[in-house]
């Protein structure tokens, strides 16, 4: 029985990993004024007929704290790199000098910055809402099963543990990115 109990345990932890560690990829998309590849992650370029990821096709790196640098392998996927960087709609204006793409990474306003912070708490929101489902999942899972009150109980103890944990590592993953956002 307490084995079962354990897989229980480990596959709520399992889920509540995964809810952080969406959260902190979330985190890294929310620029916080300074210029990082990771910007970039998202923005798809057409490639020989087909959306291709834009790392794929050119290396990207960041010469200084405000601007980014698209060194495409091909000088003819320039225009091409513009152009998705472009609809990728996340503010930028990119410019090129005939070898590469140079992205000037603009300073934030202060509403901007608020809006950030309140795309920031919708996503740990979210991710608080992962993790309380994963515990509820995990404590109809206890229900289900055929144990003592005495362990029934011990264990959602255990579950009610791990959530707080979790919870907490959000707020703290939160206040971390909102200072880091507030930042001049």
């Amino acid at each position: 029985m307490n084995e079962e109990i354990e897989l229980i345990l480990d596959t709520t932890k399992e889920s509540m990993d995964g809810a952080m560690s969406h959260l902190e990829k979330a985190f890294i998309k929310i620029r916080a004024g300074k210029a990082s590849p990771a910007m970039l992650s998202t923005v798809m370029v057409e490639y020989y007929g087909s959306q291709t990821p834009l790392s794929q096709v050119a290396n990207i790196n960041t010469p200084d704290a405000r601007t980014i640098s698209v060194q495409p392998w091909e000088k003819a996927m320039i225009p091409e790199i513009e152009k998705a960087i472009m609809n990728s709609n996340l503010g930028f204006n990119p410019m090129n000098n005939g070898e590469s793409v140079i992205i000037n990474v603009p300073p934030l306003t202060e509403e901007r910055r608020r809006d950030l912070v309140k795309q920031a708490k919708a996503e740990a929101e979210d991710a608080r809402v992962s993790i309380r489902n994963a515990r509820q999942d995990a404590n109809k899972e206890l229900k289900r099963m055929d144990i003592s009150e005495d362990l029934l109980g011990n264990a959602e103890i255990d579950v009610q543990e791990l959530t707080d944990n979790y919870i907490q590592k959000v707020e703290n993953v939160l206040q971390l990115k909102e200072a880091e956002i507030m930042k001049v």
